[in-house]
């Protein structure tokens, strides 16, 4: 590449569909570089309605006038050349959510790229962000790395770290991430442009699979400490959230914050022993998990002590909740 296409940027085609792809695309469109074409998820059902709704990646690139292109799969020699007609450099892929087959990944020139919300090779999978969080993890960051057919096994060409604090959701580490996603992808696009980039091969044995959580994943099981459900609902905190019910009932109460208490009560796992201003604090296999913010059926999340002023009896010292079968 001479030096007068490299200060034009790459050719790039870009790949992802939830906001936190949406926010990477951004800081292309902010940068000197050149989206060609956007690829992303099928419209799928949302809302009470079920309406299509487009993805936050289609929504950013049709307001920018870019050719989206919303394939089911991307296989098979047609997908492979409608991809080579675009003429791309790179293609940057973030959560887009379909496996690219080898012919994909070979077609642009220098390949392709992928930002992973884990500091390699810690959080491969669909869910690092929620798992470094169940984990108990300290620290985060995004890794850049080259494409190759394994889940997340590629090479690593850039990684920026940031911090797990104390009171991190899944929430707010998905936004320290974005905040260092962008910066990181930018300088992997500088160093691919100008030829210094510098793989570094991934450790497999210290690699963990962060699996895509499931709703049943969200029932605590009060049999496990305290310690262990306090990491559950910051990790579940905002999707799929922490859920329990009394038993007996149908109704989930939907959990959005608590901590552990490292007081032992004497009570069975899943029993609530006290309850006011400060917290509903419910009976754990190790230590209590005090409930500080919930949400009842059909209404919004509040503090236990509002929620306490209009319902006085709720989840009463002695109240059972659902243990898993």
């Amino acid at each position: 590449m001479t030096s007068a296409e490299r200060d034009a940027g790459l050719r790039i085609v870009f790949a992802g569909t939830p906001d936190f792809a949406a926010h990477h695309l951004q800081a292309l469109l902010d940068s000197h570089h050149r989206v060609v074409g956007v690829y992303t998820q099928p419209d799928r059902p949302a809302g009470r309605g079920k309406k299509l709704r487009p993805s936050p990646v289609k929504v950013l690139a049709e307001s920018h006038d870019l050719p989206v292109y919303q394939p089911e799969r991307l296989k098979g020699d047609a997908a492979r050349a409608e991809l080579a007609a675009l003429e791309a450099d790179l293609m940057v892929v973030v959560a887009y959510g379909l496996l690219l087959p080898q012919s994909i990944l070979d077609t642009p020139r220098l390949g392709c790229i992928n930002v992973h919300a884990s500091l390699l090779p810690r959080w491969r999978g669909a869910a690092p962000i929620q798992r470094a969080i169940e984990a108990g993890d300290q620290v985060s960051g995004v890794t850049i790395m080259q494409m190759d057919a394994g889940l997340d096994t590629g090479a690593m060409l850039v990684k920026a770290e940031c911090t797990i604090d104390p009171e991190d959701t899944g929430g707010s580490l998905h936004d320290k991430l974005l905040e260092v996603g962008g910066p990181a992808l930018l300088d992997a696009l500088a160093q691919l442009a100008e030829g210094r980039a510098r793989p570094e091969s991934q450790d497999d044995s210290e690699a963990n699979y962060a699996a895509k959580f499931s709703k049943n994943e969200a029932a605590l099981d009060w049999h496990q400490s305290a310690e262990r459900l306090a990491l559950k609902v910051r990790a579940f905190n905002p999707f799929p959230v922490a859920t329990t019910r009394e038993s007996g009932s149908a109704d989930r109460i939907r959990l959005w914050q608590a901590h552990a208490l490292p007081q032992t009560a004497d009570a069975a796992p899943g029993t609530v022993v006290a309850t006011g201003a400060e917290g509903i604090d419910v009976a754990c296999g190790e230590g209590c998990l005090r409930l500080t913010r919930i949400q009842l059926p059909g209404k919004k999340a509040l503090p236990v002590a509002d929620l306490l002023r209009g319902h006085p009896q709720l989840l009463s010292p002695g109240t059972v909740l659902e243990l898993p079968a």
